[in-house]
């Protein structure tokens, strides 16, 4: 079970009928890539009727809004994140990140479709990115995603090891990032590697079983993916730097 504090924030936002999907570390908690997190990261639809029932319920929360953007669809559509620090009494200092637009992610329609929905408590369910949705999600330039990415998708395979089907295995022969997953399911599955290669040439050194070359692939992987997510952030980091300017007395 998450904790009472954001079990609170999200049972307000279901009461208010908010269409929102949990994701960040709270979700990682829930799929087992992380042990502890007080901040609550939700991805909503964006539309003026989910916007005023948000609203509604950060009243509910006594949350005040931190940092900048303001909160404004515009600002959401193009990718920032919008802050609040909740103050009523059963969530107090719960930090609540809300997006509507999360690079290399799908639509909210399309996230919502392929959800995991978990009962946290009886008659209180929770509403979750899918584990692939989660894990693209943590491709960003941050140090500290990159070992989570990890750590999820070697819980999962624990897990599902053994029974997995066809989706599984290629979740995570295209996502994993530890070498020995990797050559094991290349050993396992060699037809299945050999097919995905076109899509992830580093799996070459999987099927090779070579582990030194697949930790440089997996590096060089990880660099890529920090550019992109850098360029993408580059004109919204340099947006919020003249909201702050402009902020200043």
């Amino acid at each position: 079970m998450i904790p009472n504090p954001i079990h609170k924030v999200l049972s307000t936002l279901s009461t208010h009928e908010v269409r929102y999907l949990l994701m960040g570390g709270q979700a990682c908690v829930l799929y087992g890539g992380a042990q502890f997190s007080r901040d609550c990261d939700i991805v909503i639809v964006c539309d003026e009727q989910n916007l005023e029932r948000l609203k509604n319920a950060l009243g509910k929360l006594q949350a005040e809004q931190i940092a900048v953007p303001p909160f404004a669809r515009e600002y959401l559509e193009r990718g920032h994140a919008v802050h609040f620090r909740c103050h009523a009494a059963e969530a107090s200092e719960i930090r609540l990140d809300v997006m509507a637009r999360l690079r290399g992610v799908a639509p909210f329609e399309e996230l919502w479709s392929r959800r995991t929905t978990l009962e946290d408590a009886p008659g209180a369910r929770l509403e979750i990115v899918s584990l692939p949705d989660l894990v693209a999600a943590k491709k960003t330039q941050r140090d500290k995603d990159w070992p989570m990415i990890r750590r999820l998708i070697e819980a999962h395979y624990s897990e599902h090891r053994d029974n997995a089907g066809e989706e599984e295995l290629k979740f995570w022969l295209r996502e994993s990032r530890t070498p020995e997953i990797l050559i094991d399911l290349a050993a396992r599955f060699p037809e299945l590697a050999s097919r995905e290669v076109s899509d992830r040439p580093l799996l070459k050194g999987a099927i090779a079983a070579d582990r030194v070359r697949l930790e440089a692939s997996l590096a060089e992987e990880e660099s890529r993916e920090r550019e992109v997510d850098r360029k993408f952030w580059e004109p919204l980091k340099r947006e919020l730097e003249q909201l702050r300017r402009n902020r200043r007395p």
